[in-house]
């Protein structure tokens, strides 16, 4: 279970994330979740701004970071994964966001971008997944063929499904796709590979934090 508002302050100023504490950690938060819903940097800082002067540089620094204190999903049994894949856009580039969803708890387990979609892709991904389970759950997925060896390999059990148990992973990347529709589905220009990781791995970290608090 994700942390109450008043705790989230907490641990934020424990782990001292930010060097200069001007801005009120409350407004941090704000920012981060008004950019996660889909508002752009810049209409997040204008929008604060009517309040409390706020850069939209401040604002991504914001998104990014506090993922750092937001909860990672923690590790025990899990009944069952639905796994999946998208494409975007990184520049003129097209890659790959690979996501797992826990059925029964609807959290995202794990959230990797790649270059390629491929059986060795796969494997990696699965293997960052199992990071949060104590077991080897049963996994749905589609019918891509880079998933086969990498399950047998890792020696999970899975079945193929079209809708079903796979409506979990469906729903994560409907609100996903949401949201980079606001870049018109590419990141912006001069992103780099690692800052669309980050950015992300900070998106799942939102996504898990709203839904416990919904």
């Amino acid at each position: 279970m994700q942390p109450s508002l008043t705790q989230l302050i907490s641990e934020i100023k424990a782990a001292k994330i930010f060097r200069r504490n001007k801005k009120n950690i409350e407004i941090k938060i704000l920012a981060a979740l008004l950019y996660f819903f889909g508002l752009s940097l810049r209409r997040t800082s204008q929008f604060l701004s009517l309040f409390e002067e706020i850069s939209h540089e401040s604002v991504r620094i914001y998104y990014h970071r506090l993922k750092i204190v937001i909860r990672t999903p923690k590790k025990k049994k899990r009944r069952l994964i639905a796994i999946d894949e998208t494409k975007i856009k990184l520049e003129n580039k097209q890659i790959f966001v690979w996501s797992a969803i826990d059925v029964d708890t609807m959290e995202c387990l794990a959230i990797w971008a790649s270059e390629g979609r491929s059986g060795f892709h796969a494997y990696v991904f699965l293997r960052e997944m199992l990071k949060y389970c104590e077991n080897k759950p049963e996994i749905v997925v589609d019918r891509g063929f880079w998933y086969k060896w990498a399950l047998n390999r890792l020696g999970l059990s899975y079945e193929h499904e079209t809708f079903g148990r796979r409506n979990a992973v469906e729903g994560f990347f409907s609100r996903f796709k949401e949201r980079v529709k606001r870049f018109w589905k590419r990141f912006p220009f001069n992103s780099s590979f690692v800052s669309v990781q980050s950015w992300i791995e900070s998106f799942m970290a939102f996504y898990n934090y709203w839904r416990c608090l919904s």
